[in-house]
């Protein structure tokens, strides 16, 4: 389906929960969030027949996100629900990746196809106080469990942040020296928890680049653009919404938690899809693909979403 962009719109963010079990310091306040009544978050029917019901409309990619999806309680019977959509080309889902021990097989066993794991330090000194209840030894136990269970193509997702971690970009692409992994630096947004942080804190994707002046640009995939380290068994990649808005070529929608559809993670405009079925549902989703905003204003004016990432689905 297109929107009035003439863009396809083939690919569904659906959040599963807002709920974290860890406490990132650009995502969420150190409190953590105040948990909704259960009657206020979609149930695994409903995020089910939406799920179809965007499928119906054109979406071939859906990406299971939070919070973290992970402690939603019944995911792998969500995920193997998804899987038999027709029509579904690709269920992938994004995670910390602390659950991955006791989940990662039967996440594989239900129809999952890719994990996306966040990683933003390599440290664990410096992980322990970005999330500030997790550790890296969590982390790193579940990256071994999903190639255990066969994810053998991970992904991680690291947020650049200067004063933090750009001292270690090249350690996180060293990853891929050895590994076929693909680690991705995402420029930092400001919204939420860091839309008041200092700028020095938001890098530009090129500063990768500039430390890593042997990568080979490779074809770009999806938002990322992406290189490789000579003889590296994987791939660097970079996601800038900041210096490099990709906004015309987005081919996402959102679903959040509560049942809101949004046409951009910066839209202040939502769109309830709770209590809809059949055509009514459709025609909604329709709708909240026609009304996809041209662009954000990060650069301009800042987001404009009240939400913070958690909740909105990352």
């Amino acid at each position: 389906m297109l929107d009035r962009c003439g863009r396809t719109i083939d690919y569904l963010r659906l959040s599963v929960t807002d709920l974290c079990n860890y406490r990132c310091r650009y995502c969420m306040p150190e409190e953590g969030v105040p948990k909704r009544r259960h009657a206020d978050m979609l149930t695994l029917e409903e995020l089910t027949e939406i799920a179809a019901a965007c499928v119906a409309c054109g979406v071939k990619k859906i990406r299971l996100t939070g919070g973290e999806p992970l402690v939603r309680r019944g995911i792998v019977e969500l995920c193997r629900a998804l899987r038999a959509i027709p029509g579904l080309e690709e269920l992938c889902l994004t995670t910390n990746g602390a659950l991955l021990p006791q989940l990662a097989a039967p996440l594989r066993q239900a129809g999952v196809d890719r994990l996306n794991i966040s990683l933003d330090t390599l440290r664990p000194d410096r992980f322990a106080a970005m999330t500030r209840t997790g550790t890296l030894q969590n982390t790193l136990d579940g990256i071994r469990a999903a190639e255990e269970a066969g994810f053998h193509h991970l992904k991680f997702d690291t947020v650049l942040i200067g004063g933090f971690n750009d001292d270690e970009i090249e350690a996180l692409a060293g990853l891929t020296l050895e590994h076929p992994w693909e680690v991705r630096f995402i420029e930092l947004m400001p919204m939420g928890p860091c839309a008041g942080w200092d700028k020095s804190c938001f890098l530009s994707g090129e500063e990768v680049l500039k430390r890593l002046p042997t990568l080979q640009e490779i074809p770009s995939q999806g938002v990322a653009r992406r290189y490789r380290l000579p003889g590296a068994a994987g791939t660097v990649g970079l996601i800038s919404p900041m210096s490099h808005e990709f906004c015309a070529q987005c081919r996402r929608i959102r679903v959040t938690a509560d049942g809101k559809l949004k046409g951009c993670l910066h839209s202040a405009e939502e769109l309830s899809l709770r209590g809809l079925h059949g055509q009514a549902l459709l025609d909604a989703i329709a709708q909240g693909i026609a009304q996809k905003p041209l662009r954000h204003h990060l650069t301009s004016g800042g987001s404009d979403t009240a939400r913070t990432m958690n909740e909105i689905g990352g």
